[in-house]
């Protein structure tokens, strides 16, 4: 049995480990909260408290390492002060945390890694958008997240693959609940690039049994976001009917601009085919 360490057991990494445990699959989980300590070994998930910071790591990292193959980082970058605000300087802090861990990676039994990124990396503008696009971030997070990327790839005491979604959806979790009644939102005719959970944790799953009958290599990188692309305008304004929710209102006066992120090669190459198609 193929045992799997996934760091950050939250709103993704929880169902994701759940959905390993139903494949066959061991799996240590990290938390950073005492709480859900017992959620976790209620599951069956050998828990571990682990938190990181730009200086050291709180925890049992060495146990919660020992004996897997496949580390999955899921931990999303929580970065001090405001990107909108340009006078406010944010330290590599998100940099720092990984770099943190991977002593502990290349000392211990980890040979592959899976780090969930985000298409923020390529910033904004109207192209579509590949694999092969230069990489462009015009946010703080999307900056720390490129470092990261590179920083584990570049390391050869293990192989890592890139995952970037785009917005994340699901049950629980949509965007029309925070867009709901607001005005002047910008940029209505730009296509969204959202995935839903279930696709998101599918996806994985895909990547993992591939490598395992050595159908995909390690150290690719992925683009994962529904080829499912109507305007913010259309889509969030259907949603707001659909919740029965007040409409959102667009500032239409101004040009839109945004990427159109393709799925292409997880399509292709993977064979993936998204089981939400209409978010």
């Amino acid at each position: 049995m193929t045992q799997i360490s996934i760091l950050g057991c939250g709103w993704l990494g929880l169902p994701l480990a759940k959905a390993l445990l139903e494949n066959g699959f061991s799996v240590k989980g990290s938390t950073t909260s005492n709480e859900k300590l017992s959620v976790l070994e209620n599951l069956g998930i050998q828990a571990f408290k682990i938190k990181l910071s730009e200086t050291k790591i709180q925890g049992g990292i060495d146990s919660f390492l020992e004996n897997s193959k496949i580390l999955i980082i899921d931990v999303p970058p929580k970065l001090r002060g405001s990107e909108k605000d340009p006078s406010t300087t944010l330290r590599m802090t998100f940099v720092e945390k990984i770099n943190n861990v991977i002593p502990f990676i290349e000392k211990s039994s980890i040979e592959n890694v899976l780090f969930i990124s985000s298409t923020s990396v390529y910033g904004e503008d109207n192209s579509m958008v590949t694999e092969e696009t230069e990489l462009n971030p015009d946010t703080e997070s999307g900056k720390q997240l490129v470092q990261t990327e590179q920083l584990l790839q570049s390391n050869s005491n293990f192989k890592t693959t890139i995952l970037r979604f785009g917005g994340l959806i699901g049950e629980d979790r949509h965007p029309i609940k925070f867009l709901a009644g607001r005005k002047n939102i910008e940029n209505p005719n730009a296509p969204i690039n959202l995935i839903h959970q279930e696709d998101c944790i599918g996806i994985i799953l895909e990547i993992l049994r591939q490598a395992q009958n050595d159908k995909l290599e390690w150290n690719e990188t992925f683009n994962a976001v529904t080829p499912f692309h109507p305007s913010r305008k259309e889509y969030y304004t259907q949603k707001a009917v659909e919740f029965n929710l007040a409409l959102p209102g667009f500032n239409v006066e101004n040009s839109s601009f945004g990427k159109t992120i393709s799925s292409s090669k997880i399509e292709r190459d993977l064979g993936y085919s998204f089981s939400k198609l209409k978010l």
